[in-house]
């Protein structure tokens, strides 16, 4: 009975069947209203006043079995956020990422029991060459997820560009995507190697993962 009542109360959303689809067909997402303009101003301010108060740390590379900082490979940093001790906007970030997920789980049984996020800053003239979001000691995160935080005049010219390097018909291709602001990209973790091409102006984004068990 109550797995009727679940069934009853389901509402379509258009929005995250476009994801849906986009990942089945392509691996990839990219959703250009996922936040409105003012949460993603909100969001923006909440970051550059944690970035002020000097929160943020180097990005490593690896995860916390193996971290090590490489300037070469990548050159951003980076304060985690935590869902217990989340401001305002943090939290509307949050809810909107949850509700996501609850319907990715029941639609796709994607089983995610986990996320994980952070801010993300790429001062001038820094990058993270390319990669996989995997880690030889762990591979539970499943899928990506990239939101943009770039102030509204964003050009293509100031760089920090997402490349997603993916496979069609079995010729490797390029996928470039701008980091305009409230632009999210979403996309498969285990499988599409990517890079953030060198930037000219700073870059602010929140970046995480979803994970199975």
């Amino acid at each position: 009975m109550e797995e009727l009542f679940e069934q009853l109360d389901f509402i379509e959303n258009p929005q995250y069947e476009q994801i849906i689809s986009d990942l089945m067909h392509q691996q990839y997402s990219i959703v250009e209203t996922f936040f409105t303009e003012e949460e993603v101003h909100t969001l923006r301010n909440s970051l550059l006043d944690n970035y002020k108060e000097d929160s943020f740390k180097k990005a490593a590379i690896g995860n916390k079995v193996n971290e090590n900082i490489i300037k070469s490979i990548r050159g951003d940093h980076i304060m985690w956020l935590d869902q217990n001790q989340a401001t305002p906007a943090e939290t509307m970030f949050f809810d909107k990422v949850n509700n996501l997920i609850s319907y990715l789980n029941r639609t796709c049984f994607l089983g995610i029991l986990q996320k994980e996020f952070h801010y993300a800053v790429y001062p001038t003239g820094t990058f993270y060459k390319r990669h996989l979001d995997t880690f030889q000691n762990d591979d539970r995160r499943k899928l990506s997820i990239v939101c943009y935080l770039n102030n509204e005049n964003w050009l293509p010219e100031n760089g920090g560009e997402l490349v997603l390097y993916l496979n069609e018909n079995g010729e490797e291709t390029e996928k470039v995507i701008y980091p305009f602001p409230g632009r999210m990209v979403i996309f498969e973790s285990q499988i599409i190697e990517h890079e953030v091409k060198p930037v000219n102006t700073r870059r602010l984004s929140i970046t995480g993962w979803l994970k199975t068990r």
